[in-house]
């Protein structure tokens, strides 16, 4: 019978720090994972918790829209728009946590708020170039466009959620919302004028201080409390058409010294004519209240009229914003021996 073979000390002591330091990278890498889990826990639970509670809180402050007869006289605008509105709030917190909202004011809120920020951006970059790209002259004159857009468009998005706050308050922003469409007015002539008479200075300086007093006009007139009742409607149209076809006396002046053909291939007329179809065209929808006057209810959230001029709007104000560049760039090239 063969002895049973032994195994030496050495051989198990070594065995055993074997699985020892096996057994201790094991633990590490445990521990590792561990402590970058509790990291990670760490960095994200506070964001996880944050985010449950801004839905929480949105859940808790939810606002119950109503129908347009269980609304006051003055929050009731248009008779066609049935369903969706917002209660009287009476506060300003409330009626700003409605911009996150499904509202009949959703669209008419997002749409200028969108187009404001869209002119803030461009503001900025123009304003930041060189003056190797943009001189000042020419900065200074794009400026009073993109302000009158900036303000424009900043104040109806306000006007339209502050709409609900009280009478008052909706009185208020209502007349800031008139005064930024003749500021927008005001700031589109003032590019497409210098440029136009860049070689003549009598006839831009003229023409900009009449469009400035026509401006001022229909501010003035804004002001007043009949004029923001709903009744006046195709009256604010009308003022307002009436401030943007005053532009016609300039053009028909750079058509008498200049001829027709300077006037659209030199004074971007073309361009300008399709910026006046949007505007007007745009307002035509509002004053009727079309689609929502055949369609009573149908259109109590979105495509009501409201939204669809805003939508013009901002499409009118980039036409006018590419073709004054246009006609920047040609004058500026050619300087005043070409005209």
């Amino acid at each position: 019978m063969k002895p049973i073979p032994s195994i030496a000390p050495t051989s198990i002591d070594n065995f055993d720090d074997m699985q020892s330091n096996e057994l201790k990278h094991r633990m590490s890498h445990v521990r590792s994972e561990s402590n970058s889990s509790q990291i990670s826990a760490n960095y994200f639970t506070p964001a996880v918790e944050q985010a449950e509670e801004l839905v929480n809180r949105v859940l808790r402050d939810s606002i119950v829209m109503v129908r347009r007869e269980n609304l006051p006289i003055w929050l009731g605008d248009n008779d066609f728009l049935h369903f969706g509105h917002r209660p009287e709030l009476k506060s300003f917190s409330s009626c700003f946590k409605t911009v996150f909202r499904i509202h009949s004011e959703t669209g008419n809120i997002w749409t200028h708020m969108l187009g404001c920020m869209a002119f803030i951006g461009i503001t900025i970059y123009v304003l930041t170039r060189p003056d190797i790209e943009f001189a000042f002259q020419e900065k200074a004159v794009f400026s009073a466009f993109f302000a009158g857009a900036i303000l424009c468009l900043g104040f109806s998005f306000i006007f339209h959620t502050v709409f609900c706050h009280s009478e008052k308050v909706a009185k208020f922003f209502n007349k800031l919302d008139y005064c930024g469409i003749a500021l927008l007015t005001m700031g589109s002539f003032v590019p497409w004028l210098y440029y136009t008479f860049y070689c003549t200075l009598a006839p831009k300086i003229i023409y900009s201080i009449l469009i400035v007093i026509l401006g001022i006009c229909c501010i003035i007139v804004s002001m007043h409390d009949t004029f923001a009742s709903s009744s006046y409607r195709p009256i604010r149209a009308g003022v307002f058409i009436g401030l943007g076809l005053s532009g016609i006396i300039p053009a028909v002046h750079y058509v008498i010294t200049d001829g027709f053909w300077k006037l659209f291939n030199e004074a971007s007329m073309g361009w300008l004519l399709l910026m006046a179809f949007l505007y007007i065209f745009g307002a035509v929808i509002y004053a009727l209240r079309f689609p929502e006057r055949m369609y009573p209810g149908k259109f109590d959230i979105w495509f009501q009229s409201h939204q669809i001029f805003h939508v013009f709007v901002i499409a009118a104000a980039f036409v006018h914003y590419h073709g004054t560049l246009k006609i920047a760039k040609i004058r500026l090239e050619g300087a005043c021996g070409n005209l």
